[in-house]
């Protein structure tokens, strides 16, 4: 009795047992530049283990997985521990799921929860204890920004160089950019870098080598305190491990780090209100300004072109030039702009213009007023302002007006001159029109009209019975359409005589398609003994069948052997000649 007891206490342990397969995270908030550790467990020996698609939820697999099976007794009751660990480093930012992985276990399948991980900016990066236990290259990697100015004027140029420092004991071997920096309220410009040098430096008191990975030029566009996003990086590099061999030799191990220059804050100042000119447009720097004429006397029909140009250093491209005032007589089209403009370190230089095109619409003398141009000067922080000189226009007499021989006095009316009296002399031919003309109703034209849909019925019932008569020929529709696919094919082949492959394609497929037409007869019974047969029982010439499955075996191996464009023209008409005497013997 007493053995009967035992057995069904172990029964019933046994089936109120339940096999459990979970999912656990080392941390369910991380940086974007730290790593997290995920752990699988079973407490039943199981099969066919499938993690979960990590690249598909966001994650690059650092570690892993490592396997640990642990087993006792304890008290006569076995207790069984298996998993399988892997680290994992975020690819991106926000709130990323590690799906499910599936394991099979006693014939049955079983499923681990999803789990929720929140990845927030990279932060400043302490030693995990979770990741594995080697050599690290945490304090001997750094990614810096250097920031030329933090508290700058609206539009006055900072420069941003990012440097990434590295000790002489460790060896980049690969970086990739995880977020690139993002620059709002800021005009970018970034300054290529052809090739990374490595250069010597001091970091935190000590000797670094470094590399400059980025330079961008920044304009702040509005006051306040802007930030710029960090920049972020994922390095693989080599570190030294353990103490040096006999001969002096130092093992390397592979290790990677993610690197964040971390947020920057410049905190930009808006430009004075005193002393603001009205007509300022916000150019920030050092500036010459100019307004140039092509010319100031001219005949009546000429044009001129009248150049403003601002040069120096500063925002050229982030302001606009002055407008000129001309009188009412002078035509002015819009201008021109043109820049011819650097963007080094130091901030843009150069020259931006703009080219107006004047037309005068009449004789005279016309004055173009002076042009303002004002900027705030960075050297000594103040608003100046460049005038140009008068410009007055001499406007002579040319062809088709009349000279008056004087000058109208000033103050005195002045008669603007319309473009139709001032070309009115290109007028040599008139075109003469009956002022009376006839009725249109019981005219020929009306009569015309009237019967042309009648006439349009029969052959519209003509057009009708011979559709439905093409439609009925099933036979015949199947013909036409191959045919037209041979010869459009045959056309495709002429396209490509310059490439072989596709030329000998298009070939074949020309020469598939007109034996179809020909000879009513599917891609299937496409063979060399049938097509034989068939046309030498259309009474087709022996000769002329053999040299047509000749060229159809020789365009399989045509594709890949050598060939020149002599061959292809030779083997194009070839095919023109046979398929011509076909058609004829055929028909």
């Amino acid at each position: 009795m007493k053995r009967y007891l035992i057995l069904l206490l172990i029964t019933a342990s046994a089936a109120f047992a339940q096999v459990k397969f979970e999912a656990n995270v080392s941390k369910n908030t991380l940086g974007l530049n730290e790593r997290v550790r995920i752990e699988f467990s079973m407490n039943e020996d199981g099969d066919n283990f499938v993690p979960p698609n990590f690249e598909a939820c966001g994650f690059r697999v650092v570690g892993g997985p490592s396997q640990s099976i642990s087993q006792s007794w304890i008290n006569g009751r076995s207790t069984f521990q298996k998993s399988y660990t892997y680290i994992l480093l975020p690819l991106q930012k926000g709130n990323l799921v590690i799906r499910q992985a599936v394991i099979e276990i006693n014939g049955q399948l079983y499923k681990t929860l999803p789990i929720k991980i929140n990845v927030t900016n990279a932060v400043q990066q302490p030693n995990d204890p979770n990741e594995p236990a080697t050599v690290k290259a945490d304090d001997n990697l750094y990614l810096v920004a250097d920031i030329s100015k933090t508290n700058p004027y609206v539009n006055e140029p900072i420069t941003v160089v990012y440097k990434l420092y590295f000790s002489y004991n460790i060896g980049i071997t690969n970086w990739r950019e995880l977020n690139k920096p993002k620059y709002n309220d800021f005009w970018s410009q970034n300054i290529d870098i052809k090739q990374l040098v490595a250069e010597e430096g001091i970091f935190k008191g000590q000797k670094y080598r470094y590399v400059v990975l980025r330079k961008t030029v920044l304009y702040p566009q509005k006051s306040g305190s802007l930030e710029i996003e960090p920049l972020s990086l994922d390095i693989d590099c080599q570190v030294p491990r353990g103490r040096p061999n006999f001969f002096g030799q130092v093992q390397l191990v592979e290790d990677s780090k993610r690197v964040s220059a971390g947020s920057k804050v410049i905190s930009v100042k808006p430009l004075p209100l005193a002393g603001k000119p009205d007509d300022f447009s916000g150019a920030v720097g050092k500036f010459n300004f100019k307004v140039t004429p092509s010319r100031t006397g001219l005949k009546f029909g000429e044009s001129l072109d009248l150049d403003i140009t601002v040069t120096g250093t500063g925002n050229l491209k982030l302001f606009s030039l002055p407008k000129p005032v001309v009188p009412s007589t002078l035509e002015m089209y819009d201008p021109q702009h043109s820049e011819n403009v650097s963007t080094p370190l130091t901030g843009m230089s150069g020259r931006i213009s703009d080219k107006y095109t004047i037309i005068p619409q009449s004789k005279g003398n016309f004055p173009i007023k002076p042009l303002r141009f004002s900027y705030f000067d960075l050297g000594t922080r103040s608003y100046k302002t460049i005038t140009s000189s008068e410009i007055v226009l001499n406007v002579l007499d040319g062809p088709g007006v009349a000279n008056s021989g004087t000058t109208p006095p000033p103050g005195s009316a002045k008669v603007p001159v319309t473009a139709s009296k001032a070309f009115a002399f290109v007028k040599q031919s008139t075109t003469l029109k009956p002022m009376q003309s006839d009725d249109f109703l019981g005219s020929g034209l009306f009569y015309t009209l009237m019967a042309l849909p009648l006439l349009g019925i029969p052959a519209l019932i003509l057009f009708r019975k011979r559709k439905e008569a093409e439609d009925a020929d099933v036979a015949g529709n199947k013909k036409r359409k191959t045919n037209a696919l041979a010869k459009k094919y045959l056309s495709e082949a002429q396209k490509q005589l310059q490439n072989k492959e596709p030329f000998y394609i298009a070939l074949e497929k020309a020469m598939h398609n007109f034996l179809k037409a020909k000879l009513s007869i599917e891609t299937s019974e496409m063979s060399k003994d049938i097509i034989t047969d068939i046309l030498l029982t259309r009474n087709a010439d022996a000769d002329t069948v053999k040299e047509f499955i000749n060229l159809t075996e020789s365009c399989e191996l045509a594709r890949y052997a050598p060939s020149t464009s002599v061959t292809i023209q030779q083997d194009y008409d070839k095919a023109i000649a046979i398929l011509s005497s076909l058609e004829k013997q055929l028909a």
